[in-house]
């Protein structure tokens, strides 16, 4: 359902709202998994709209723009790819005008499901989630 670049944004602010300090996108990648060249792309977005912040020079890097408790999974995934909400007829056809016909209409209300899930789940909720797997993927908390 999320394309790999969204997975790819998701994995680089989770990391990046675990730690203090900033950090290089040779160490992102390295610690997400994320091709670099690729990666990089994905921050400059996020950077972008100020959901991350790059800093140049000695010490500099990425660093979260804002507090993991102000920054949301859909503000994240709307700053990649934002959710397909299906407001007319995908088909086209005249007949369903302004109506979404049944099936597409349950299909948006999905959407719009998975669309409210990520807008009330904050970066800070998904690292204190007290699973014992580790979100998107495996590296050490600045935190514990």
């Amino acid at each position: 359902m999320l394309s790999q670049t969204v997975e790819y944004a998701l994995r680089a602010v989770v990391f990046l709202a675990d730690k203090v300090e900033s950090q290089k996108t040779g160490q992102i990648a390295e610690a997400t998994k994320v091709p670099p060249a690729y990666l990089s792309k994905v921050l400059q977005g996020l950077c972008r709209v100020e959901i991350l912040r790059s800093q140049r020079g000695i010490g500099g890097g990425m660093s979260l723009a804002k507090k993991p408790e102000e920054i949301t999974i859909l503000d994240v995934v709307n700053a990649v790819e934002p959710i397909g909400r299906i407001d007319s007829c995908p088909l086209g056809l005249k007949e369903h005008g302004v109506q979404l016909c049944a099936l597409h209409r349950r299909l948006d209300n999905a959407l719009a499901m998975v669309e409210d899930a990520f807008r009330n789940t904050t970066l800070a909720e998904v690292l204190s989630d007290p699973n014992p797997s580790v979100p998107l993927c495996d590296f050490p908390s600045a935190h514990g």
